[in-house]
């Protein structure tokens, strides 16, 4: 097979695995789910020994593991790594793509003694940016060295960006869901109250106070205190 083939393989591949990236972006499937098979399209075209995606806490100084294709119960029990005391944290900090040739060489990286035994030699770390936010890092690692190419950090990087944006989505998305979730309990509880006020001629603050109280000793859910006023309404007419 010529160079100019194989070329041309390689980047039908890589295009097809990011179309791939995009049906699984706007899939209904879980974030999780989305995550685990982004990292394991991207260490399959990458032909990578581990591929793995970290996001950042919400103070944003720590990044914490949330994805892998590696079922190596060392890699994936790592702790969670520094920004600023780790090859990932140069990523998020100078937002751009960091490689190294050798990481069980290089003094910034974590775990030399996980990198030895699970084989990994370079890496390719690449940020998580959304709405001029970094929220994570996308990382790659080979097993033997590796200079990663322009078109190699490029392709990272479209796949980061894809799922930068797939997880603020689903973030906003589960943000509208609760604070839908709470305007409804609140609305139940209104509900709930109004109704202790008139049966018991209490005040409001009163008929809160009974509802929490109620609440404390039952070990149930104010929403569910609630519901069990507004049922007791409806069968007592």
């Amino acid at each position: 097979m010529t160079k100019k083939k194989k070329s041309s393989n390689s980047i039908s591949k890589e295009f097809d695995m990011l179309g791939k990236v995009s049906s699984t972006i706007v899939s209904d499937m879980y974030l999780d789910d989305i995550l685990k098979i982004i990292v394991a399209m991207t260490a399959e075209v990458m032909g990578a020994k581990i591929s793995s995606l970290m996001l950042l806490n919400e103070k944003g100084d720590e990044l914490k593991l949330v994805a892998t294709q590696s079922l190596s119960r060392e890699y994936v029990d790592k702790s969670n790594v520094k920004v600023g005391q780790s090859i990932s944290g140069r990523a998020v900090s100078e937002r751009k793509p960091i490689a190294i040739l050798n990481v069980q060489k290089d003094p910034k990286y974590m775990f030399p003694k996980v990198a030895k035994k699970e084989g990994l030699c370079s890496m390719l770390a690449v940020p998580l940016i959304v709405k001029g936010k970094v929220i994570g890092v996308l990382n790659s690692y080979t097993s033997k060295p590796h200079k990663f190419t322009d078109r190699e950090r490029n392709l990272v990087s479209a796949v980061a960006n894809q799922t930068a944006v797939a997880i603020y989505n689903k973030r906003l998305l589960e943000e509208k869901t609760a604070l839908e979730t709470k305007l409804e309990e609140r609305k139940v509880i209104e509900r709930a109250k109004g109704v202790l006020m008139k049966q018991l001629g209490v005040s409001e603050d009163e008929a809160f106070s009974r509802m929490r109280r109620k609440s404390m000793d039952s070990r149930k859910s104010m929403k569910e205190i609630a519901e069990a006023i507004l049922l007791t309404k409806e069968i007592g007419g």
